[in-house]
């Protein structure tokens, strides 16, 4: 990922999710609701509760409604039962894109996944089609102006609490670990005051493609909004070097 920072499109996917408030947190409610019912609801003995529990507050959900998202799933045995699909296809100019949905009907959400992959001139394909083009890894970024740690200090704090990489960029630091090290890594520097951006296990494109054609960009942008918009899909990763 070394030239390729991440950051301003983070900041425009906050920004975006900021007027989108009510969206974001019915899916983080839905990560909460499985957490708790695969894990407990006390994310002392549940990492990745915990985890689900830094995420939101990094997406500025009040605690108050993380508390109630906990107390409902724990208490509602006739809760609806989430399950989680994975589905990979082309977008334009053979982009690579993996959409990770939580649904109580995977028909209705491959429906929709499909008709947003059509729509923007793609399609779905076999699972596995475009997953070897990415590497499963847990990602920190940290905004270089609220740390007050310089590079090297940091650095070391997160190699020393097992991170796998660090990169410094243009206007943040970027922490790459393991998937099964990252609840590790990010609570020692959640317990160090570090603010982070962003702390999630993520897909990360071994190669970006860059879309030249306006038409292109478009269908791309298409796409990437339907799923968007579609309460199913949790997260979607793609290697379009926007």
């Amino acid at each position: 990922m070394s030239g390729h920072s991440k950051f301003a499109n983070i900041k425009h996917k906050k920004e975006r999710n900021d007027a989108t408030k009510g969206k974001i947190f019915t899916k983080l409610g839905r990560e909460i609701a499985v957490a708790v019912k695969e894990g407990g609801a006390d994310p002392n003995s549940n990492s990745r509760l915990k985890d689900i529990i830094a995420k939101a507050k990094s997406n500025n959900m009040p605690n108050d409604t993380i508390d109630r998202s906990i107390k409902k799933a724990a208490g509602d045995a006739n809760a609806v039962n989430y399950e989680f699909v994975t589905y990979e296809g082309y977008g334009p100019n053979g982009t690579a894109i993996i959409v990770e949905a939580l649904t109580d009907n995977k028909n209705r959400t491959a429906s929709n996944v499909r008709n947003a992959f059509t729509k923007g001139g793609g399609n779905v394909g076999t699972p596995g089609c475009v997953s070897f083009m990415f590497d499963k890894k847990g990602q920190i970024i940290v905004d270089k102006e609220e740390c007050n740690l310089d590079a090297d200090e940091l650095m070391m704090k997160a190699l020393d609490a097992g991170a796998e990489d660090f990169k410094e960029e243009e206007d943040s630091f970027e922490i790459l670990t393991d998937p099964d090290s990252f609840s590790q890594v990010r609570e020692a520097l959640e317990a160090a005051g570090i603010a982070m951006v962003q702390a999630d296990v993520t897909m990360i494109p071994q190669t970006w493609v860059d879309l030249i054609e306006e038409q292109d960009i478009k269908m791309m942008n298409r796409t990437l909004d339907l799923l968007d918009e579609d309460d199913d899909v949790q997260e979607v990763y793609h290697n379009w070097n926007e």
